[in-house]
């Protein structure tokens, strides 16, 4: 589940701009420890600082498939869940994920939500699997 939304993409989301299960170009970039999310004025992914670099992995992160969203009735919310994503054979060090729609601008790709991975993740030549939260990514 995100750590945060950016408060961009919660307006992108309600405005239309971002269609969760039908927008082809949802992506999950990786980001190191020293990034450090902005609810308030972080907006396009230009504003993403110290994306991860390393083998394996391609700037921008990868698109997000088997996107979805879920109905719970039981906690009176709608979640937006994707299929789990793994860069292969890669050798990275993560610390955050960071949700947004591509455009292929960085400067008007709107940013949606950061997730914390909980300290430094590290995969050296081997898959780095980021396992989406049984809730889905983020909920509204």
């Amino acid at each position: 589940m995100a750590d945060v939304m950016y408060n961009f993409g919660r307006k992108c989301i309600l405005d239309g701009t971002i269609s969760w299960d039908s927008d082809t170009t949802i992506k999950v970039a990786l980001v190191t420890s020293s990034y450090t999310p902005d609810v308030d004025n972080h907006d396009y992914f230009d504003d993403i600082t110290n994306e991860v670099t390393g083998t394996g992995y391609t700037a921008g992160g990868a698109t997000l498939t088997s996107k979805a969203v879920n109905q719970d009735n039981t906690n009176d919310r709608a979640e937006a869940d994707s299929a789990d994503v793994t860069w292969s054979t890669a050798t990275l060090t993560a610390a955050g994920a960071i949700v947004y729609k591509s455009t292929g601008n960085a400067a008007t790709s709107p940013l949606i939500a950061y997730m914390d991975l909980g300290g430094d993740q590290t995969s050296s030549a081997s898959d780095f699997k980021l396992t989406v939260n049984a809730e889905g990514w983020f909920y509204i």
